[in-house]
């Protein structure tokens, strides 16, 4: 197993619940673990009821077992105060109301969240030694495509900017100053040396994602997460990140056969219904079943986390003592 899990999918499927209940799993074996929520509505809290922000902190009566939220507005906003910095020492003063002005209006564009959150994203990935096993929590599926998709996207964009940069510099310096000035300025460019920082991030963060990370997607048995756990798989493939599983929560109980009334009939359709919908996940998607969840009738918590964490059939090894 690889040491960073992701568990996504549709809002409002359990995507939280699992993740805990998985990370618990891990714990339980040994294994030194750390849960991260990047989803906005944060639910971690409610499962451990305990509060948790953007450092790591340990889950009060459990051992081996960490938990954090990272708040997506804070980091727009550490995010956006960041450039500002790098910027007003690389720009005259003259033009540093414009530029602010700009990078406000950047970070109110589509994508911004998503920029923000992918630094605080690879900075807990990077800071990760201490971990066995980090598992994240993630926002609803648009919003963690689009932030899985980043390092593609990035890599050849900063690629591209390190390159013309580089040429600009050398052919202005080189009609000023000559050859071997110009390439000393190169050397020496602020803005040249940030964009070589930011490009190895991206290829930190792509060859992680690649060759070091698992997904699972967690969906209801309905249509609508049928769907888009569909188009969430046929996206991340695209991505060259393949699905390791699938887990089916909040499936509803069978009655028992013996019972009637219009609450039964009501359930035994539900059962049904849901049990052919649960075989043609099994038949039309080629990530296998990893769980099949019984949806309770109290929060999952405490020991009824536990119970979801035994039903995973995820593998964990167990670390010796």
């Amino acid at each position: 197993m690889n040491k960073f899990v992701f568990f996504g999918g549709k809002g409002g499927v359990g995507k939280t619940t699992v993740s805990c209940a998985y990370g618990l799993k891990c714990a339980d074996a040994g294994l030194e673990t750390l849960v991260v929520s990047t989803d906005p509505a944060h639910s971690t809290a409610d499962v451990f009821d305990q509060q948790f922000g953007d450092d790591p902190r340990a889950v009060e009566g459990r051992e081996n077992l960490w938990a954090m939220e990272i708040d997506p507005e804070e980091e727009v906003e550490r995010h956006m105060m960041d450039i500002k910095r790098t910027m007003t020492d690389q720009v005259s003063a003259g033009i540093v109301n414009e530029i602010d002005r700009q990078i406000e209006l950047a970070h109110r564009t589509p994508g911004a969240y998503e920029a923000a959150l992918f630094d605080r994203f690879i900075d807990v990935m990077r800071e990760a030694d201490e971990y066995d096993r980090v598992v994240f929590d993630t926002a609803p599926t648009g919003g963690t495509l689009r932030l899985l998709g980043l390092p593609d996207f990035l890599e050849g964009w900063i690629a591209r900017l390190l390159e013309k940069r580089t040429e600009s510099i050398d052919l202005f310096e080189r009609a000023a100053i000559g050859d071997r000035e110009a390439r000393k300025k190169a050397s020496e460019d602020p803005i040249i040396a940030r964009l070589t920082e930011r490009k190895e991030m991206f290829e930190f963060a792509g060859d992680t994602l690649r060759n070091d990370a698992s997904f699972y997607l967690v969906l209801n048995p309905d249509e609508l997460s049928i769907r888009e756990t569909e188009r969430a798989i046929k996206d991340l493939t695209e991505y060259d990140l393949g699905v390791a599983g699938l887990v089916v929560n909040k499936v509803a109980p069978a009655p028992d056969a013996g019972e009637d009334g219009t609450g039964a009939r009501y359930l035994r359709e539900r059962y049904e219904n849901e049990r052919d919908r649960i075989d043609r996940i099994r038949s039309e998607f080629d990530a296998p079943v990893v769980a099949r969840i019984e949806q309770r009738v109290e929060e999952v918590k405490g020991d009824l986390l536990a119970e979801v964490a035994a039903e995973l059939d995820i593998d964990v090894p167990t670390v010796e003592a």
